[in-house]
């Protein structure tokens, strides 16, 4: 009885560790796939970017910005009439609520993207920060200016200038990151489900260890959820004060959308193992007991007269 109790306990305690790191590696696997092969994919990145151009934040936000910037290029090309700044912000805010705009937007968007993803998959050494030419978007908002009778709006420049998105310092970091998480994207599922299986499998009460695993799968769904609500208020909190707050909340709500469900259905899933689990163990009733020796015969004695 104590060598098969005692072969018992051993197969618990490794199928516990096993499971016990699958569920570690699950928020991480989930972290990896979504930057891999959420982030990375140019048409999935769009896709999510797109409905924002109807965003109330957003709208504002370009407007403001893209009006700055038109009111300044234009006092340095005449003479500085600063009754033109309202007007050209105005023209710029209907912009914002056209077709043209939502084209302009995805354009912009598919074009900082392209540069992004080109430069931390290129294997040349960096010598400079990634940057991306918004001169197709400047050709927008001028020919919808133009249209709309705006003064000196056929003065307004439409250059092709390299508009930094990336310091040149911060593109190694970077590109190392995003190959590290490339190849943990593969790899981490695959490690945590194969864990989680063999820790059922090599567990003698494997009821209770997928009991354990749903509640740690559990567990990490719900501190990936927190460290993405986390995330969003220290990235707020960490923008410059000339970054439209709104407009940023709501491009971070959009890319983690994703991510956030994903944790979520794996706290879902993980507590709804650990609950039908526990719940068949009750019907069930308890486990029999392990087999014991049968009592050896008493030995027969002689009568004496």
């Amino acid at each position: 009885m104590g060598s098969w109790s005692g072969t018992r306990r051993v197969r618990d305690r490794i199928g516990a560790a096993c499971v016990a790191v699958a569920c570690l590696l699950m928020p991480l696997a989930l972290l990896a796939t979504w930057t891999a092969f959420g982030l990375a994919d140019t048409g999935r990145y769009v896709r999510t970017m797109t409905p924002l151009a109807t965003d109330p934040a957003v709208r504002e936000a370009v407007a403001d910005a893209v009006g700055d910037e038109v009111v300044r290029e234009l006092n340095t090309r005449t003479a500085g009439d600063a009754a033109v700044g309202p007007f050209v912000r105005d023209a710029i805010e209907s912009f914002t609520r056209t077709d043209a705009f939502r084209t302009a937007w995805e354009a912009g968007n598919r074009a900082l993207h392209d540069a992004v993803l080109h430069a931390l998959r290129d294997e040349a050494p960096s010598t400079g920060p990634v940057t991306v030419d918004l001169a197709p978007v400047t050709a927008e908002v001028k020919q919808r200016l133009e249209a709309d009778h705006m003064p000196y709006a056929h003065r307004i420049p439409v250059e092709h200038t390299d508009i930094p998105v990336i310091p040149a310092e911060e593109v190694a970091g970077l590109r190392q990151g995003y190959r590290l998480l490339d190849t943990a994207a593969l790899w981490l599922p695959l490690t945590a489900v194969a864990l989680a299986v063999a820790g059922v499998a090599a567990a003698a009460s494997r009821r209770r260890v997928l009991v354990a695993a749903g509640l740690g799968a559990a567990l990490g769904g719900a501190l990936l959820a927190l460290a993405v609500w986390a995330g969003r208020r220290l990235t707020l909190a960490d923008l410059p004060d000339d970054v439209h707050r709104p407009a940023a909340g709501a491009v971070y709500d959009a890319l983690t959308g994703t991510l956030w469900t994903a944790s979520w259905s794996l706290f879902a899933v993980g507590a709804a193992v650990a609950l039908t689990c526990s719940a068949f163990r009750r019907r069930r009733g308890p486990l029999p007991s392990p087999p014991t020796a049968a009592p050896a015969p008493a030995t027969p004695t002689s009568a004496h007269t």
